[in-house]
């Protein structure tokens, strides 16, 4: 057969991809096997793949192709999240390109328009997933705006109401003036920035004292109704009952003592702003202060403020400087450094403000998701995250659950003309229930609550309603096969920013309406950040697209460079040279297959050193298979892929290929023996199986090269490769093989020799023959490998642990070099015998270590000394 002499990844991925595909390999149904479900991270339908997803998606797709090897029915579910905030903003956007306002359409009107945007833009980064190789179960795609989906997050809603764990009130939320909605505390993003510390004097009333307090939002000056100290602070007790004037609006505001405030920092006076601080709110609640909220719900000066009406907010800020510098109200401005909370969505400076929004208290329903975590119910990949999620989760916050969007499960709130409120699915449940509080109810008065639930709410549901989006209404016990089949699912692979935002609610939802938790293992990725250390972003142009990676690298060179650093809760520094190594090794293991496949075969007798290489590379093979094994169940995913990598690159290539590869003779290849190349390609075929989770691609393209094969006789249905018996002392009589290897090439190096010069190596001992002398004559290109009890004259020596070699080299060896370098190799290890020493003249540690450590250094020291006299024994003769 014909091998293409170079691989060609696109034409690969494209055919394998849909062959796939076609034979339906992705595809799962609940059968009598083990399940292995993973849900995917639903990604915005806003969005577009990028090097996060990559990371994040690699991940998966490794975990799912692995256990489909292994026999499990694996099933990988697929989906988008409709998040609301972001698709919003883009459809308003997209209207107003066409002179269109929302203000101008009806809810209905402006959803059409969403719904229209989904399906034309909605999918894409499904469909680049594809090409990155994702073996998904399409068909069980989701979207967390179905119908059936959206049915649930409403039935949530009124039971969490009807249960007394939601409620509607004004509290101080997080507003996003440009979202022109509430977000929650976790999607506000805290950054540092330049901002001025502004001492403005406030007017003692009736004298023409002043007290000062320093403020960064001069803005919010009309909304204070008090300035307050603390009780203990001398400067202020001849004030107590005095009333100070709030600047620019003249009004006489209380000067109030608190313990709140800390005297010792700043002037030790605060202006109260309850609308705008949420330590300010309090205060006025505790004082029962007015609330003046000087804001509008797009940032500008509202009527209530009384000056400054209309202006933008930093506009304002700007000009009332320039105001009370004017008035003589400014005591000095000083430049600072402060955290300023910004929109994660829109990125917009975040104002708390007051408003009416809907709750949900999260001490009522949190506990059985800390457990889980604290009790190792679910794990926390790494565990450094645990400490994290425990603060968070025994101080949370009620969860502010409503959102003023029209994109969205809208909330199932009713309300009459007179104040009452009932919760419920449609209209005419609403009016029934009305009724019942209000005889004389006119139906047509009735509305709907207009804001929609956060798009978190739906997301937390997700392990569920993918699978049976009926559970809240029926329950476990009448749960679908699908759900009892498939959850709790196995692993979920996540970022930690959204540790709370989703993971924790999941874990809560999951309790909540199964008793059970939703998944076992969480993996926390890192952040993807460039060289110099920054997250990748488009803002700063830093960020490659992931489709081009993979245009230039092929797709398995890409998954391999994303994973072949990244340890799991560590952030991964990439550099595109990850990705063109991943290429290099798809590259050597296209030219490993060439190699085998041009080997002769012929009716030629085995040679003895292939017979040895064979038995060690199935020693090696099931022993980094074990080792391999065991770094996917503690998912350390880089330390996996780099035993594979090691294996195919040293182990395969480097060592077994050069030992078997038969021998030039005349400028042609001489034949391979049949036993020694079927056992090649089962070797082949077994690396194959252990690459494919990291490389699907090639690993199925050599498949089948490898042999003829059915359509479905394919590489990502194969079984995964079982550990044989291991010899262990094999394994490390060869590994001394491989040093007096490099020691002879290495002496080749420095005394200038031609690699096709034939030298002999003389082992210092008694023995007759050792297992892998052949392979060692034929990797160091020997004309002997020998035994002796005495040491050759004009002989260049080594030592490999306690054992003397020597290489004989007549007139190249130069007695004074061979003094210099024995010398300091016997300082060194007369330096490590001291140390050794001194760590067993103490009783200390012979007393408290564990036994076998101790056994350990008195072997050391025992080597040491041996290897100490053969060093000396060397020296001597010269």
């Amino acid at each position: 057969m014909e091998i293409s002499k170079t691989y060609n990844p696109q034409e690969a991925e494209q055919k394998w991809y849909n062959h796939w595909l076609q034979h339906k390999f992705f595809k799962s149904v609940p059968d009598q096997r083990e399940a292995y479900t993973i849900v995917i991270p639903p990604p915005n339908v806003t969005g577009v793949l990028h090097m996060g997803h990559m990371l994040n998606n690699t991940i998966q797709d490794v975990l799912i192709r692995r256990a489909r090897m292994q026999g499990k029915n694996a099933c990988w579910v697929p989906g988008t999240d409709h998040a609301s905030i972001a698709t919003e903003a883009k459809v308003v956007k997209l209207l107003a390109d066409q002179g269109i306002k929302k203000s101008d359409l009806t809810r209905e009107e402006f959803l059409k328009h969403a719904f229209d945007w989904k399906d034309k833009y909605g999918g894409i980064i499904l469909k680049q997933l594809e090409k990155l190789g994702a073996s998904c179960d399409w068909d069980r795609t989701r979207f967390t705006m179905e119908n059936d989906l959206s049915e649930a997050v409403i039935d949530v809603f009124i039971d969490l109401y009807n249960k007394g764990n939601i409620y509607r009130g004004v509290r101080m939320v997080n507003w996003d003036p440009q979202g022109l909605t509430a977000v929650s505390d976790e999607e506000v993003i805290h950054k540092e920035t330049n901002a001025r510390l502004v001492y403005v004097k406030y007017r003692i009333e009736g004298t023409e004292e002043f007290i000062t307090v320093a403020t960064t939002r001069p803005e919010t000056i009309m909304g204070d109704t008090a300035v307050c100290v603390n009780p203990a602070d001398e400067r202020y007790l001849h004030l107590n009952g005095k009333k100070v004037i709030v600047p620019i609006v003249n009004r006489p505001v209380d000067l109030i003592f608190d313990d709140y405030v800390d005297a010792a920092f700043g002037t030790g006076a605060l202006k109260v702003t309850p609308a705008h601080d949420i330590n300010d709110f309090n205060l006025g609640q505790k004082h029962r202060l007015q609330t003046i909220d000087v804001l509008t719900n797009d940032g500008k000066i509202s009527e209530a403020a009384g000056a400054y009406v209309g202006m933008d907010r930093f506009a304002c800020r700007k000009q009332i400087i320039k105001d009370l510098e004017e008035q003589g109200l400014i005591e000095k401005i000083e430049e600072i450094k402060n955290k300023v909370g910004y929109s994660e969505r829109t990125d917009a400076v975040i104002e708390p403000k007051l408003s009416m929004q809907w709750f949900l208290k999260m001490q009522n329903v949190s506990k059985p998701a800390l457990d889980a975590v604290l009790n190792g119910e679910v794990k926390l990949i790494p565990d450094k995250f645990i400490n994290t999620y425990k603060h968070w989760m025994e101080n949370v916050h009620d969860w502010c659950i409503s959102r003023q969007l029209w994109w969205g499960q809208r909330i199932p709130a009713w309300y009459d003309k007179q104040g009452n409120t009932v919760v419920c699915k449609t209209k005419d449940e609403a009016i029934k229930l009305l009724k019942e509080k209000n005889a004389s109810l006119n139906p047509d008065e009735i509305t709907q609550d207009d804001d929609v639930l956060d798009t978190w709410f739906s997301s937390w549901l997700w392990p569920l309603t993918v699978f049976d989006p009926k559970i809240v209404q029926n329950g476990w016990e009448k749960a679908n096969a699908d759900l009892k089949y498939y959850y709790p699912t196995n692993d979920l692979v996540t970022a930690p920013e959204i540790l709370f935002f989703w993971v924790a609610r999941m874990l809560i939802a999951g309790y909540e309406y199964t008793g059970k938790k939703p998944f076992t293992n969480v993996y926390l990725t890192g952040i993807v950040r460039d060289k110099q250390g920054r997250k990748m972003s488009k803002q700063l142009g830093n960020s490659p697209d992931p489709l081009d990676l993979i245009a230039k690298y092929g797709a398995d060179g890409v998954r391999v460079g994303m994973l072949l650093c990244s340890p799991a809760g560590n952030d991964l520094m990439f550099d595109e040279s990850y990705c063109e190594q991943g290429r290099n090794f798809w590259n050597k293991v296209w030219n490993a297959f060439r190699l085998i496949k041009g080997f002769e075969v012929g009716n030629v007798p085995q040679p003895e050193a292939s017979k040895t290489a064979i038995t060690w590379f199935e020693n090696k093979l099931s022993e980094q298979l074990e080792i391999i094994n065991d770094h996917y169940s503690k998912y350390r995913m880089s330390d996996a892929l780099m035993a594979t990598y090691k294996l195919v690159w040293d182990d395969f290539c480097a060592w077994y290929l050069e030992i078997i590869k038969p021998e030039f003779v005349d400028g042609k290849a001489m034949p391979i023996d049949q036993t020694t190349y079927d056992a090649t390609v089962d070797f082949m075929e077994s690396l194959l199986k252990i690459m494919h989770p990291w490389m699907p691609f090639i690993t199925e393209e050599l498949w089948h090269l490898v042999k003829e094969r059915t359509d479905k006789d394919c590489i990502i249905v194969a079984s995964w490769p079982e550990i044989k018996a291991i010899d262990a002392r094999q394994l490390a009589e060869f590994e001394v093989s491989k040093e007096i290897v490099a020691m002879v090439r290495n002496v080749r190096q420095q005394k200038q020799l031609s690699p096709k010069e034939k030298l002999s190596v003389i082992e210092k001992s008694d023995a007759q023959r050792s297992y892998f002398d052949m392979a060692i004559i034929k990797l160091a290109n020997l004309s002997s490998f020998s035994y002796s009890t005495t040491k050759p004259e004009g002989a260049f020596g080594f030592t490999i642990k306690t054992t003397e070699f020597f290489i004989p080299l007549a007139n190249n060896i130069n007695a004074e070099e061979e003094k210099v370098r024995l010398t300091k190799e016997l300082e060194y290890n007369q330096g490590f015998l001291k140390s050794v020493q001194s760590k067993l003249a103490n009783e200390k540690f012979v007393t408290n270590a564990k036994p076998e450590l101790v056994e350990l250094e008195r072997k050391k020291m025992s080597d040491a000394e041996l290897k100490i006299k053969a060093l000396q024994e060397q020296l001597s003769t010269l």
